[in-house]
Protein backbone atom coordinates (compact mmCIF):
# COMPACT_ATOMS: atom_id res chain seq x y z
CA UNK A 1 0.00 0.00 0.00
CA UNK A 2 0.96 3.41 -0.67
CA UNK A 3 1.62 7.00 -1.32
CA UNK A 4 0.52 10.43 -0.61
CA UNK A 5 0.66 13.58 -1.91
CA UNK A 6 3.73 15.13 -2.86
CA UNK A 7 5.39 16.57 1.06
CA UNK A 8 8.37 17.49 2.82
CA UNK A 9 10.04 15.03 5.10
CA UNK A 10 9.35 15.59 8.64
CA UNK A 11 12.20 13.22 10.94
CA UNK A 12 13.70 12.46 7.65
CA UNK A 13 17.15 12.05 9.00
CA UNK A 14 16.48 11.57 13.37
CA UNK A 15 20.41 11.34 13.58
CA UNK A 16 23.51 12.97 11.90
CA UNK A 17 21.39 15.50 9.74
CA UNK A 18 24.14 17.93 9.53
CA UNK A 19 26.13 14.97 7.77
CA UNK A 20 22.77 13.42 5.38
CA UNK A 21 21.86 16.82 4.41
CA UNK A 22 25.45 17.80 2.55
CA UNK A 23 25.29 14.40 1.53
CA UNK A 24 21.83 14.43 -0.13
CA UNK A 25 22.85 18.27 -1.65
CA UNK A 26 25.94 16.33 -3.18
CA UNK A 27 23.63 13.43 -4.65
CA UNK A 28 21.25 15.84 -6.12
CA UNK A 29 23.98 17.55 -8.73
CA UNK A 30 24.87 14.12 -9.84
CA UNK A 31 23.69 12.57 -13.21
CA UNK A 32 20.53 10.45 -12.99
CA UNK A 33 20.26 7.83 -15.78
CA UNK A 34 17.08 7.47 -16.81
CA UNK A 35 15.51 4.99 -15.33
CA UNK A 36 14.03 1.08 -17.38
CA UNK A 37 12.42 -1.92 -16.14
CA UNK A 38 13.82 -4.48 -18.56
CA UNK A 39 16.62 -6.45 -18.52
CA UNK A 40 18.48 -7.44 -15.67
CA UNK A 41 17.19 -5.84 -12.40
CA UNK A 42 19.19 -6.05 -9.04
CA UNK A 43 17.08 -5.84 -5.75
CA UNK A 44 18.60 -5.95 -2.05
CA UNK A 45 16.53 -7.34 0.79
CA UNK A 46 17.11 -6.34 4.50
CA UNK A 47 16.17 -8.32 6.45
CA UNK A 48 15.27 -5.80 9.68
CA UNK A 49 14.11 -7.26 13.53
CA UNK A 50 12.81 -5.50 16.36
CA UNK A 51 14.20 -6.38 20.14
CA UNK A 52 11.55 -6.61 21.79
CA UNK A 53 9.11 -9.05 18.47
CA UNK A 54 9.88 -12.36 18.31
CA UNK A 55 9.63 -14.14 14.80
CA UNK A 56 10.57 -17.67 13.15
CA UNK A 57 11.05 -15.73 9.27
CA UNK A 58 13.20 -18.07 7.88
CA UNK A 59 16.42 -15.85 5.56
CA UNK A 60 15.89 -18.85 2.99
CA UNK A 61 11.82 -18.17 3.24
CA UNK A 62 12.64 -14.47 2.15
CA UNK A 63 15.05 -15.47 -0.28
CA UNK A 64 12.95 -17.84 -2.34
CA UNK A 65 9.74 -14.95 -2.34
CA UNK A 66 11.99 -12.32 -3.97
CA UNK A 67 14.85 -14.26 -5.79
CA UNK A 68 12.28 -17.11 -7.19
CA UNK A 69 8.41 -16.50 -7.07
CA UNK A 70 9.11 -12.36 -7.48
CA UNK A 71 11.49 -12.97 -10.36
CA UNK A 72 9.24 -15.57 -12.11
CA UNK A 73 6.20 -13.32 -11.60
CA UNK A 74 8.43 -10.30 -13.30
CA UNK A 75 9.66 -12.52 -16.09
CA UNK A 76 5.97 -13.65 -17.61
CA UNK A 77 4.23 -10.01 -16.79
CA UNK A 78 7.43 -8.19 -19.14
CA UNK A 79 7.49 -11.60 -21.50
CA UNK A 80 10.91 -11.84 -20.68
CA UNK A 81 12.30 -8.82 -20.84
CA UNK A 82 13.18 -7.94 -17.54
CA UNK A 83 14.27 -10.46 -15.20
CA UNK A 84 15.56 -10.05 -11.25
CA UNK A 85 18.63 -10.95 -9.09
CA UNK A 86 18.09 -10.40 -5.51
CA UNK A 87 20.68 -10.71 -2.96
CA UNK A 88 19.66 -11.07 0.90
CA UNK A 89 21.46 -9.70 4.13
CA UNK A 90 21.30 -11.54 7.62
CA UNK A 91 19.15 -10.41 9.96
CA UNK A 92 19.80 -7.03 11.12
CA UNK A 93 18.65 -5.78 14.85
CA UNK A 94 17.10 -2.36 14.59
CA UNK A 95 18.08 0.20 17.46
CA UNK A 96 14.59 0.72 18.85
CA UNK A 97 11.36 -1.29 19.77
CA UNK A 98 8.85 -1.97 16.76
CA UNK A 99 6.40 0.91 19.04
CA UNK A 100 8.57 3.33 17.27
CA UNK A 101 8.53 2.71 13.79
CA UNK A 102 4.32 1.18 14.06
CA UNK A 103 2.47 3.51 11.38
CA UNK A 104 -1.09 3.71 10.52
CA UNK A 105 -2.57 1.13 8.37
CA UNK A 106 -4.32 4.04 5.82
CA UNK A 107 -2.17 5.85 3.65
CA UNK A 108 -3.25 9.32 4.29
CA UNK A 109 -2.19 9.07 7.91
CA UNK A 110 0.95 7.31 8.16
CA UNK A 111 3.47 9.30 9.84
CA UNK A 112 6.06 9.76 7.54
CA UNK A 113 8.68 10.37 10.24
CA UNK A 114 8.73 7.01 11.52
CA UNK A 115 8.63 5.33 8.09
CA UNK A 116 11.79 7.60 7.62
CA UNK A 117 13.37 6.21 10.62
CA UNK A 118 12.56 2.60 10.12
CA UNK A 119 14.32 3.17 6.72
CA UNK A 120 17.39 4.88 7.96
CA UNK A 121 17.95 2.82 10.89
CA UNK A 122 17.64 -0.77 8.73
CA UNK A 123 20.11 0.82 6.13
CA UNK A 124 22.75 2.18 8.72
CA UNK A 125 22.80 -1.49 10.30
CA UNK A 126 24.03 -3.36 7.26
CA UNK A 127 27.04 -4.35 6.66
CA UNK A 128 29.31 -2.84 4.63
CA UNK A 129 29.38 -4.91 1.75
CA UNK A 130 26.27 -4.15 1.08
CA UNK A 131 25.75 -0.99 -0.94
CA UNK A 132 22.13 0.35 -1.67
CA UNK A 133 23.49 2.82 -4.52
CA UNK A 134 24.23 -0.94 -6.63
CA UNK A 135 21.02 -1.75 -6.46
CA UNK A 136 17.62 -1.45 -8.23
CA UNK A 137 15.50 -1.34 -5.67
CA UNK A 138 15.91 -2.08 -2.14
CA UNK A 139 13.32 -4.12 0.11
CA UNK A 140 13.38 -4.02 4.01
CA UNK A 141 11.76 -7.58 5.44
CA UNK A 142 10.64 -7.09 8.96
CA UNK A 143 10.41 -9.77 11.46
CA UNK A 144 7.26 -8.73 12.26
CA UNK A 145 3.55 -9.12 11.41
CA UNK A 146 0.88 -6.40 10.09
CA UNK A 147 -0.72 -6.20 13.76
CA UNK A 148 2.70 -5.51 14.93
CA UNK A 149 4.12 -3.12 12.38
CA UNK A 150 0.59 -1.79 11.40
CA UNK A 151 0.64 -1.89 7.57
CA UNK A 152 1.30 -5.02 5.22
CA UNK A 153 3.63 -3.49 2.83
CA UNK A 154 4.05 -0.06 1.53
CA UNK A 155 6.68 1.80 -0.53
CA UNK A 156 8.79 4.36 1.11
CA UNK A 157 10.38 6.04 -1.89
CA UNK A 158 8.50 6.94 -4.53
CA UNK A 159 5.75 6.81 -2.30
CA UNK A 160 4.98 7.64 1.48
CA UNK A 161 7.97 10.03 1.44
CA UNK A 162 7.08 11.76 -1.90
CA UNK A 163 8.55 11.13 -5.36
CA UNK A 164 10.52 14.30 -6.41
CA UNK A 165 14.72 14.31 -6.77
CA UNK A 166 14.86 16.42 -3.65
CA UNK A 167 13.37 13.50 -1.89
CA UNK A 168 16.21 11.22 -2.49
CA UNK A 169 16.99 9.04 0.56
CA UNK A 170 20.51 9.39 2.32
CA UNK A 171 20.97 7.67 5.66
CA UNK A 172 22.36 9.17 8.55
CA UNK A 173 26.12 6.96 7.57
CA UNK A 174 25.56 8.20 3.88
CA UNK A 175 24.40 5.51 2.18
CA UNK A 176 22.33 6.85 -0.59
CA UNK A 177 19.75 4.67 -2.09
CA UNK A 178 19.36 5.11 -5.95
CA UNK A 179 16.45 3.44 -6.96
CA UNK A 180 13.89 3.24 -4.25
CA UNK A 181 13.02 1.53 -1.04
CA UNK A 182 9.95 -0.32 -0.02
CA UNK A 183 9.17 -1.88 3.39
CA UNK A 184 7.24 -5.42 3.91
CA UNK A 185 5.89 -7.39 6.82
CA UNK A 186 6.35 -11.22 7.01
CA UNK A 187 2.67 -11.86 5.96
CA UNK A 188 3.10 -9.65 2.34
CA UNK A 189 1.58 -11.45 -0.24
CA UNK A 190 3.30 -12.46 -3.74
CA UNK A 191 0.94 -9.39 -5.13
CA UNK A 192 2.03 -6.95 -2.09
CA UNK A 193 5.68 -7.66 -3.20
CA UNK A 194 4.79 -6.75 -7.07
CA UNK A 195 3.08 -3.78 -5.73
CA UNK A 196 5.10 -1.78 -4.00
CA UNK A 197 8.70 -3.07 -6.52
CA UNK A 198 7.03 -2.18 -9.32
CA UNK A 199 6.87 1.50 -7.86
CA UNK A 200 10.47 1.55 -7.70
CA UNK A 201 10.90 -0.06 -10.99
CA UNK A 202 8.72 2.82 -12.41
CA UNK A 203 10.48 5.30 -11.18
CA UNK A 204 10.11 9.45 -11.52
CA UNK A 205 9.30 11.11 -14.66
CA UNK A 206 8.21 14.95 -14.85
CA UNK A 207 7.72 14.69 -11.03
CA UNK A 208 5.08 12.41 -11.40
CA UNK A 209 5.40 8.22 -10.35
CA UNK A 210 5.58 6.67 -13.09
CA UNK A 211 3.60 3.57 -11.73
CA UNK A 212 1.26 4.98 -9.29
CA UNK A 213 -1.22 3.16 -7.26
CA UNK A 214 -4.75 1.97 -8.81
CA UNK A 215 -6.73 2.27 -5.84
CA UNK A 216 -8.39 5.24 -4.36
CA UNK A 217 -6.57 6.64 -0.93
CA UNK A 218 -9.34 8.59 -0.21
CA UNK A 219 -11.58 5.48 0.50
CA UNK A 220 -8.66 3.79 1.49
CA UNK A 221 -8.73 6.20 4.30
CA UNK A 222 -11.86 5.77 5.45
CA UNK A 223 -12.73 4.60 8.88
CA UNK A 224 -13.48 0.47 9.39
CA UNK A 225 -12.10 -2.79 9.39
CA UNK A 226 -8.97 -2.17 6.70
CA UNK A 227 -9.20 -5.19 4.79
CA UNK A 228 -13.52 -4.17 4.19
CA UNK A 229 -12.22 -0.56 3.39
CA UNK A 230 -9.47 -1.89 0.82
CA UNK A 231 -12.33 -3.30 -1.07
CA UNK A 232 -14.55 -0.78 -1.27
CA UNK A 233 -11.50 1.49 -2.13
CA UNK A 234 -10.73 -0.98 -5.57
CA UNK A 235 -13.19 1.06 -7.79
CA UNK A 236 -10.78 2.10 -10.85
CA UNK A 237 -9.53 -1.34 -11.86
CA UNK A 238 -11.09 -3.91 -9.14
CA UNK A 239 -9.21 -7.36 -9.41
CA UNK A 240 -7.68 -7.08 -12.77
CA UNK A 241 -4.49 -5.71 -11.71
CA UNK A 242 -2.10 -5.91 -8.66
CA UNK A 243 -1.13 -2.25 -9.08
CA UNK A 244 -5.00 -2.09 -7.88
CA UNK A 245 -5.79 -5.12 -5.76
CA UNK A 246 -2.67 -6.51 -4.66
CA UNK A 247 -4.83 -10.61 -5.49
CA UNK A 248 -8.53 -11.56 -5.70
CA UNK A 249 -8.11 -14.04 -3.23
CA UNK A 250 -5.98 -14.29 -0.46
CA UNK A 251 -4.54 -17.86 -0.97
CA UNK A 252 -4.08 -17.69 -4.68
CA UNK A 253 -1.24 -15.71 -6.48
CA UNK A 254 -1.71 -12.45 -8.17
CA UNK A 255 -3.32 -11.71 -11.34
CA UNK A 256 -1.48 -10.61 -14.22
CA UNK A 257 -1.46 -6.61 -14.89
CA UNK A 258 -3.09 -4.74 -16.97
CA UNK A 259 -1.65 -3.37 -20.36
CA UNK A 260 -1.95 0.11 -19.14
CA UNK A 261 0.79 -0.97 -16.21
CA UNK A 262 2.55 -3.09 -19.03
CA UNK A 263 3.36 -0.01 -21.34
CA UNK A 264 4.31 1.88 -18.50
CA UNK A 265 7.01 -0.46 -17.64
CA UNK A 266 8.00 -1.08 -20.83
CA UNK A 267 6.76 -4.42 -21.32
CA UNK A 268 4.33 -4.60 -23.73
CA UNK A 269 6.33 -4.13 -27.22
CA UNK A 270 4.65 -1.50 -29.12
CA UNK A 271 4.57 -3.95 -32.23
CA UNK A 272 2.00 -5.97 -30.76
CA UNK A 273 -0.36 -2.79 -29.84
CA UNK A 274 -2.71 -2.03 -32.69
CA UNK A 275 -3.45 1.83 -32.46
CA UNK A 276 -6.76 2.63 -34.38
CA UNK A 277 -7.06 6.37 -35.75
CA UNK A 278 -9.69 8.89 -36.30
CA UNK A 279 -11.68 8.02 -39.69
CA UNK A 280 -10.66 4.33 -39.44
CA UNK A 281 -12.50 0.74 -39.08
CA UNK A 282 -10.52 -1.82 -38.27
CA UNK A 283 -11.32 -5.85 -37.86
CA UNK A 284 -8.67 -6.67 -35.38
CA UNK A 285 -8.02 -10.55 -33.71
CA UNK A 286 -6.86 -9.65 -30.09
CA UNK A 287 -4.83 -12.45 -28.23
CA UNK A 288 -4.59 -13.16 -24.93
CA UNK A 289 -2.82 -10.36 -23.17
CA UNK A 290 -0.45 -12.85 -21.22
CA UNK A 291 0.12 -14.58 -24.53
CA UNK A 292 3.73 -12.97 -25.95
CA UNK A 293 2.92 -14.85 -29.45
CA UNK A 294 -0.20 -13.41 -29.93
CA UNK A 295 0.31 -10.94 -32.99
CA UNK A 296 -1.98 -8.14 -31.43
CA UNK A 297 -1.97 -7.97 -27.29
CA UNK A 298 -4.06 -5.30 -26.99
CA UNK A 299 -5.81 -2.18 -28.75
CA UNK A 300 -5.21 1.92 -28.17
CA UNK A 301 -7.38 4.21 -29.65
CA UNK A 302 -6.17 7.79 -29.35
CA UNK A 303 -9.05 10.48 -28.10
CA UNK A 304 -7.42 13.29 -27.20
CA UNK A 305 -3.16 14.33 -27.05
CA UNK A 306 -3.86 13.01 -23.60
CA UNK A 307 -6.16 10.08 -23.25
CA UNK A 308 -7.08 6.90 -24.88
CA UNK A 309 -9.04 3.73 -24.79
CA UNK A 310 -7.20 0.48 -24.12
CA UNK A 311 -8.63 -3.02 -25.60
CA UNK A 312 -7.34 -6.51 -24.14
CA UNK A 313 -8.34 -9.84 -24.28
CA UNK A 314 -7.73 -11.46 -20.37
CA UNK A 315 -7.99 -15.30 -20.95
CA UNK A 316 -7.12 -18.09 -17.96
CA UNK A 317 -3.99 -18.35 -19.28
CA UNK A 318 -0.47 -17.86 -16.76
CA UNK A 319 -1.31 -15.86 -13.92
CA UNK A 320 -4.73 -14.86 -15.71
CA UNK A 321 -6.02 -17.75 -14.08
CA UNK A 322 -6.44 -15.72 -11.05
CA UNK A 323 -8.21 -13.14 -12.15
CA UNK A 324 -12.74 -13.15 -11.44
CA UNK A 325 -13.24 -13.63 -14.95
CA UNK A 326 -12.26 -13.63 -18.42
CA UNK A 327 -13.02 -11.54 -21.45
CA UNK A 328 -12.25 -8.14 -22.98
CA UNK A 329 -11.55 -5.23 -21.42
CA UNK A 330 -11.98 -1.85 -21.91
CA UNK A 331 -9.62 0.54 -20.26
CA UNK A 332 -10.10 4.45 -20.24
CA UNK A 333 -6.68 6.28 -19.66
CA UNK A 334 -5.94 10.41 -18.74
CA UNK A 335 -2.45 11.26 -18.53
CA UNK A 336 -3.41 13.97 -17.11
CA UNK A 337 -3.79 12.45 -13.77
CA UNK A 338 -1.05 11.35 -11.48
CA UNK A 339 -2.54 9.37 -8.65
CA UNK A 340 -5.87 8.37 -7.69
CA UNK A 341 -7.07 10.98 -5.91
CA UNK A 342 -10.29 12.95 -5.57
CA UNK A 343 -12.36 10.79 -7.39
CA UNK A 344 -9.83 10.89 -10.84
CA UNK A 345 -7.03 8.06 -11.84
CA UNK A 346 -4.92 7.83 -14.62
CA UNK A 347 -7.10 4.28 -15.54
CA UNK A 348 -10.52 3.24 -15.15
CA UNK A 349 -12.33 -0.16 -16.31
CA UNK A 350 -15.59 0.46 -17.83
CA UNK A 351 -17.82 -1.63 -16.40
CA UNK A 352 -19.27 -5.19 -18.37
CA UNK A 353 -21.39 -5.51 -15.65
CA UNK A 354 -22.64 -3.00 -12.66
CA UNK A 355 -24.97 -5.23 -11.13
CA UNK A 356 -21.39 -7.85 -10.07
CA UNK A 357 -18.92 -6.45 -7.20
CA UNK A 358 -16.06 -4.84 -7.48
CA UNK A 359 -15.64 -4.50 -11.35
CA UNK A 360 -15.81 -8.73 -10.95
CA UNK A 361 -18.03 -8.40 -13.95
CA UNK A 362 -16.21 -5.86 -15.88
CA UNK A 363 -15.21 -8.11 -18.78
CA UNK A 364 -16.69 -8.10 -22.15
CA UNK A 365 -17.59 -11.68 -24.16
CA UNK A 366 -19.65 -12.47 -27.08
CA UNK A 367 -22.91 -12.13 -26.75
CA UNK A 368 -25.58 -9.85 -27.04
CA UNK A 369 -25.58 -6.32 -26.07
CA UNK A 370 -21.85 -6.53 -25.17
CA UNK A 371 -20.86 -4.28 -27.83
CA UNK A 372 -19.40 -0.82 -26.65
CA UNK A 373 -20.03 2.93 -27.27
CA UNK A 374 -18.13 5.57 -26.82
CA UNK A 375 -20.53 8.91 -26.29
CA UNK A 376 -18.03 11.41 -26.46
CA UNK A 377 -16.14 10.43 -29.40
CA UNK A 378 -18.38 8.13 -31.29
CA UNK A 379 -15.95 5.12 -31.16
CA UNK A 380 -17.45 1.70 -31.51
CA UNK A 381 -16.18 -1.36 -30.96
CA UNK A 382 -17.97 -4.88 -31.49
CA UNK A 383 -17.54 -7.98 -30.55
CA UNK A 384 -18.02 -10.48 -33.28
CA UNK A 385 -16.83 -13.74 -32.15
CA UNK A 386 -14.13 -15.65 -30.10
CA UNK A 387 -12.05 -17.66 -31.95
CA UNK A 388 -10.05 -20.02 -29.47
CA UNK A 389 -8.83 -18.14 -26.91
CA UNK A 390 -8.59 -14.84 -29.27
CA UNK A 391 -11.62 -12.46 -29.83
CA UNK A 392 -12.13 -10.58 -33.23
CA UNK A 393 -13.44 -7.21 -32.76
CA UNK A 394 -14.88 -4.19 -35.35
CA UNK A 395 -13.74 -0.90 -34.36
CA UNK A 396 -14.76 1.77 -35.84
CA UNK A 397 -13.83 5.73 -35.24
CA UNK A 398 -16.13 8.51 -36.78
Amino acid sequence: MNPLPKASRPGAWPRGAALAAVLLALALLLPQPARSATGVLRGLVVLAQFPDVDHAVDREFVRQRFAVQLDAYVREMSAGAARLEVDVTPWLTLPRPVGDYRISPRNLEVDRGRVSRLIDDALSAMPPEFDPGRYDFVAVMLGATMPEYGMVGLCGYPGMLGWSRRDAFVTANGKVVRGGVAIFTSQAHLGTLFHDVAHILGGVRNGRRVLPCLYDHDLQARPGPVREVFAAAIVNMGYWDPMSCHFYKRELPPPGVSSWTRLRLGWLDEAKVATIAPGQTSEILLGPLEDPEAAVRAVRIPLTPTSFLLVENRQPIGFDRFLPGSGVLILRADDTVSECRHGKAPVKLVNADPARPRLEGAAFGAGAGDDFADADSGTKIQILEKIGGAYRLRISRP
